[in-house]
């Protein structure tokens, strides 16, 4: 009986929101749900092994990654420019962890990504923002597993995102994983001026690809 409960428990604190699901629905909708629930977050931690999430992103950026969307998309871009407010919340705190793949991923023109790479070391600076990027030489050991884009709100809830869909977790026992595994990533990553310097390159690449 006990183990029956459990399960039942971990089942009621798990949720599975596929992407055909959430555009019935509406867009709208999901990224009201997704206010409400910073608006009541302090510490956030993001994951980003793919591509660089719209709280980071510029316009150009943005844009390029709806672009496989159809109808018009100038709602949603202003919707996720609008979001980026939050990182000017000196009340909430932000690590964002990302994988070089991520960073330098040419989803944009040549240009677009250089003043993207330049946009993650400005935000970089702000102090309520920590900003690292996981080199391919130094990601060692986080090789050998799985990498998906996950975020952590504080310890009530994390969120895997899938191609299809996302998976919310709110069992401690969840949280508590995916944190750990937040920090296991966090030990392979370069911050700060090391950080910059290396955005800095890889946006000088971007920049000579151009001309």
């Amino acid at each position: 009986m006990a183990t029956e409960i459990l399960a039942l428990a971990r089942a009621a604190n798990t949720e599975w929101q596929d992407h055909w699901g959430s555009q019935r629905r509406g867009l709208d909708k999901k990224r009201n749900e997704l206010a409400r629930l910073e608006a009541v977050t302090t510490e956030f931690r993001f994951f980003l092994p793919t591509m660089i999430t719209g709280l980071l992103a510029t316009p150009d950026y943005v844009r390029a990654s709806l672009s496989r969307n159809s109808g018009d998309m100038s709602k949603t871009v202003a919707k996720k420019l609008e979001r980026r407010q939050i990182l000017l919340d000196s009340s909430k705190f932000f690590t964002f962890l990302l994988t070089e793949q991520a960073v330098r991923w040419p989803l944009a023109s040549p240009l677009a990504m250089a003043m993207q790479l330049d946009r993650l070391a400005s935000v970089s600076r702000i102090p309520n923002v920590r900003l690292g990027v996981i080199p391919l030489g130094l990601a060692g050991p986080i090789a050998e597993t799985p990498l998906s884009v996950f975020t952590v709100y504080d310890r009530r809830l994390a969120q895997v995102e899938t191609h299809t869909g996302a998976l919310i977790l709110r069992d401690h026992r969840d949280v508590s994983a995916y944190r750990e595994d937040f920090e296991r990533y966090e030990s392979h990553a370069v911050f700060g001026e090391d950080c910059r310097s290396l955005l800095s390159d890889w946006a000088m690449i971007f920049t000579r690809l151009r001309q």
